[in-house]
């Protein structure tokens, strides 16, 4: 357990320090695949009803959940053959792919840079790399909100929560985690290609956040103060607008983000070529600017800092208190 708990410690700093190499294939690309080959299978197994696609998506999710989980936990027991330091080694680097703080950053850095040079369709180009919304159509501050946006959405389900699942269980129930959230990206849209078949996929996604979620805004708000921003405001606008979204999640971290830098995020966007109206967050206290990128990614980095301390802590009073 101990060995386990500094895996998760070393592989937050190696991916605070080394992010995602492309050159090193990353695992989470093995369960889009597998959640790919298992929607084509699940589609031709079940009828295309209603109930059909329902009942087929919730095999979805208990088959992807399920191999996900197994084959991190596989790894880690083929590793411990060998030695309980490769075991070790394995963990750590497994714990590195789980999170994604320096990746979040460095993308979203591509995204200001480009507004730096003024230089739109460049930036339109990079933010298109982290959201799922089109942005052929933004101006400048469409980008840098979408940017800004995605940075305080991502500290949660990026972030946060694998942290959270890897302190409790390790790499493997990290990977169920991942294994989750990867499929509420790919299959967890309401058109009419998923509305039913991704359902389960979506409601286990919201459930294992829920907690997540709040525990970011919280700290989040907390590295607010920390990073010299305005805690109160940030506060008080995720008290009134966490709930201005319609997944019950996504708009907690968005929220204490819009406080604290004073800005109004969300709001309408095109999705598919088709618009969805969304009520906004925050209070347009002053104008947004590229310069909030650099600022969400500095509260990212309180946040994801003050997480690991926090969890830490708590951690070991548990143990402790069972000893």
């Amino acid at each position: 357990m101990e060995l386990s708990i500094l895996a998760v410690v070393l592989g937050f700093f190696l991916d605070l320090l080394i992010g995602d190499p492309r050159w090193i294939y990353h695992p989470v690309r093995l369960v889009g695949h597998l959640i790919s080959a298992l929607e084509k299978l699940l589609r031709g197994v079940f009828p295309k009803t209603e109930k059909g696609e329902l009942t087929a998506g919730v095999f979805l999710a208990a088959l992807t959940a399920g191999i996900t989980t197994a084959a991190a936990w596989g790894v880690l027991l083929l590793a411990g053959w060998i030695h309980p330091f490769v075991r070790f080694l394995a963990e750590t680097v497994m714990c590195c792919q789980l999170l994604a703080t320096k990746s979040l950053k460095d993308e979203t850095r591509k995204v200001y840079d480009a507004l730096k040079e003024k230089d739109l369709e460049k930036a339109r180009y990079a933010v298109s790399m982290v959201v799922g919304r089109d942005t052929a159509v933004l101006d400048d501050t469409g980008v840098t909100k979408a940017a800004v946006e995605t940075v305080a959405e991502n500290t949660s389900d990026g972030i946060i929560a694998p942290l959270l699942f890897m302190v409790i269980g390790g790499a493997p129930l990290g990977f169920f985690y991942k294994a989750v959230n990867t499929m509420d990206s790919m299959v967890g849209y309401k058109n009419d290609k998923y509305l039913y078949f991704g359902r389960a996929a979506a409601r286990l996604d919201d459930v294992l956040n829920y907690i997540p979620a709040r525990l970011s805004a919280v700290l989040m708000t907390a590295a607010a103060a920390l990073c010299n921003m305005d805690a109160k405001n940030a506060w008080r606008i995720y008290k009134r607008d966490r709930y201005c979204h319609s997944s019950p999640n996504s708009a907690h971290t968005e929220a204490v983000a819009a406080g604290a830098l004073h800005i109004q995020l969300a709001g309408n966007a095109y999705y598919f070529g088709k618009l969805y109206e969304k009520p906004t967050l925050g209070d347009a206290d002053r104008p947004v600017e590229y310069e909030d990128i650099r600022r969400a990614c500095r509260l990212l980095y309180g946040t994801a800092m003050l997480a690991l301390l926090v969890f830490l802590i708590v951690k070991g009073v548990i143990l402790i208190c069972i000893m």
